[in-house]
C-alpha cells in the first residue's frame, strides 16, 4: 500500500479514535485490500497513537479465535491489534461509558511474557512458546465498536484499526501456572451479577498458547517480533457483549482469579 494512502487512512483512524467518531467507511482510495496492507496501516496507526499521547504499545490482543466469536463476527481467522499504556487497568478499572463510542467486554486468558519470541526459534507451536511464558492471568479485553455498522464493512477495515481492541483490565498474575491445567480451566463472564457466558481455555485455538504461537509466528512473517515483558490477550472465551452506562463486568477464571469493569456515568 502507498504511504500516502497508508497516511490517508492513518489519520482518519487516529480521529476516529481520539474524538469518538463513527466511522461510515473508509474512502476507496486508502481502503487496506487484505490482512497484508491492514497490518501495513496498523503498524502506522500504532506509532501515530502512541505519538498522540495513548503510551507505548505494551500488549497485543488477538481476536476471532474462537468459534464463537468467529461465528459472531463471520471472520474465520485470527486479526491481532495494539494495546496502549494507557488503556490499561489492573484487577479492577473504572471509566466513563461516554469516553467510548460504544464499549463492550470480553473474557479472556491472557499471558506475560517473561523472554523474547524472535526469529532464531521460529516457527513456533504451543509447547516451543511455554518457556517463554512468566504468568498469565484473568483478563477483560475492552473493546468499542467505532463503526457505524461493522456488518457492512470488510475484515481488513476493522483490522486496521487494531480489531476493536480500547483497552483492558489485567487480573492478578499467576506465575505457577504450570501446576494448572490450562487447557480446562473454565471462565465466566457476568455483568451486573448475571452470568452472560462462560468457556474454557480449550475454546482458543485448542489452547491459548496455540494462540501465542500464531502471534510469534504472525509477527516475524512481517518482520517483528514479541518481547518480554509484553502481554497478550489470547482472545474471548465467550461472544462480545457491549455494555449500557453504569454496567459492572467481572470475569472469573479457575486458578487464575478475576478483573473488573465498570462503565460509569460519568
Amino acid at each position: 500500500m502507498r504511504p500516502n494512502k497508508i497516511d490517508e487512512a492513518v489519520e482518519i483512524y487516529r480521529v476516529m479514535r481520539l474524538e469518538q467518531r463513527k466511522l461510515d467507511h473508509l474512502p476507496a482510495s486508502c481502503t487496506p485490500g487484505d490482512a497484508e496492507e491492514a497490518y501495513e496501516v496498523q503498524n502506522a496507526l500504532n506509532l501515530r497513537l502512541v505519538h498522540s499521547g495513548l503510551g507505548s504499545v505494551s500488549g497485543h490482543k488477538i481476536g476471532c479465535t474462537t468459534k464463537v466469536m468467529q461465528k459472531y463476527l463471520k471472520i474465520d481467522q485470527p486479526c491481532s491489534g495494539g494495546i496502549y499504556a494507557s488503556t490499561v487497568f489492573h484487577k479492577r478499572g473504572e471509566r466513563a461509558h461516554a469516553l467510548y463510542c460504544g464499549p463492550g467486554v470480553e473474557c479472556e486468558m491472557a499471558v506475560k511474557l517473561g523472554a523474547d519470541l524472535g526469529p532464531a526459534e521460529a516457527p513456533y507451536d504451543k509447547d516451543s512458546v511455554a518457556g517463554a511464558v512468566e504468568s498469565c492471568m484473568a483478563a477483560i479485553e475492552i473493546v468499542d465498536d467505532r463503526f457505524v455498522d461493522y456488518r457492512q464493512l470488510e475484515m481488513p477495515t476493522m483490522l486496521a484499526d487494531d480489531f476493536f481492541n480500547a483497552g483492558c483490565v489485567l487480573g492478578a498474575p499467576v506465575r505457577d501456572w504450570q501446576a494448572l491445567d490450562i487447557y480446562s480451566l473454565r471462565g465466566e463472564m457476568s455483568i451486573n451479577g448475571k452470568s452472560v457466558g462462560t468457556g474454557f481455555g480449550r475454546d482458543v485455538m485448542g489452547h491459548p498458547f496455540s494462540v501465542l504461537a500464531w502471534l510469534a509466528n504472525s509477527f516475524i512473517q512481517r518482520g517483528k517480533m514479541l518481547h518480554a515483558g509484553e502481554f497478550i490477550l489470547t482472545g474471548s472465551l465467550v461472544e462480545t457483549h457491549w455494555c449500557d452506562v453504569g454496567d459492572a463486568v467481572r470475569i472469573e477464571i479457575d486458578g487464575l482469579g478475576s478483573a473488573e469493569m465498570t462503565f460509569a456515568a460519568e
